[in-house]
């Protein structure tokens, strides 16, 4: 993925996602499964592919050490533009590194974290391989690894919403489709992704589900008011909860794999 396609698309995912129901379920949902697994602060936290921060930023203000780690330069300069708006000990805490996820390990010169995360970018990469290796490696001893990937066995959930049967009944067998930003993606599941980090002394802790029924309310055609803040904190008090429990993680067409490193 260019530098360029994200620069284009910096204002739409930064802003515009992010500000929507769904985008302030997905911050919060993944917040609350982050604090249950992250040592305390001061930890240090690296974000790959962490965009304009809105899920490593919330972290800083938290008293994290944040180095946000992106490709894309359009990105970097939203990211920064949204750090200038945060308090002075908050900025203080960031990091951020022009780099690609591949080759993180010397962008950040060998240093390893408390924590690595990579959330939403894993389906962009035909071949994640290289991005895994360095998650793993970036990680210190005991060091937690947070990934947010596409769920290869819910890829029927959009396109039946939108009642796009064809493509429903292609998607039970498919792994690909065009995301909701227009982008090729790719899905994991959390069993083959699981197997990947083990292989590389990351053991799984647990994983969650990320959206359910905000996924289903928008493709459904139902619009629901970003404004409307009460409603929002409902609606993600009960994605939370479903995000824990099967069958909703099993059906969330984004789920949340952590993993801790081995001591040694």
């Amino acid at each position: 993925m260019s530098d360029d396609t994200w620069a284009s698309l910096a204002d739409q995912f930064a802003d515009e996602a992010y500000a929507s129901v769904k985008g302030q379920v997905r911050t919060y949902v993944m917040h609350q499964q982050l604090l249950g697994h992250l040592p305390p602060p001061p930890a240090s936290v690296l974000d790959v592919g962490g965009g304009a921060g809105n899920q490593s930023f919330p972290l800083a203000q938290a008293g994290y050490q944040v180095t946000l780690l992106d490709p894309s330069l359009g990105m970097l300069d939203k990211a920064r533009l949204r750090l200038t708006r945060l308090p002075e000990e908050v900025q203080q805490r960031v990091t951020l590194v022009h780099a690609d996820g591949a080759d993180a390990d010397a962008a950040v010169g060998g240093r390893r974290f408390d924590a690595v995360l990579c959330h939403g970018v894993l389906g962009y990469l035909e071949d994640p391989t290289p991005l895994i290796d360095q998650l793993c490696r970036c990680a210190a001893p005991g060091g937690i690894v947070s990934i947010m990937s596409g769920n290869a066995k819910a890829g029927a959930v959009r396109p039946a919403m939108e009642q796009r049967w064809d493509d429903a009944l292609a998607a039970f067998d498919a792994t690909r489709e065009i995301g909701v930003l227009g982008l090729p993606t790719r899905g994991d599941t959390v069993e083959e992704l699981s197997e990947q980090i083990r292989s590389r002394g990351v053991a799984p802790l647990d994983w969650y589900g990320v959206w359910l029924f905000v996924d289903w309310l928008e493709f459904g055609g139902t619009e629901l008011d970003p404004e409307d803040a009460k409603q929002a904190q409902k609606i993600a008090a009960v994605e939370l909860e479903a995000s824990r429990r099967d069958p909703y993680r099993q059906l969330s067409r984004v789920f949340h794999l952590v993993g801790r490193k081995g001591e040694s």
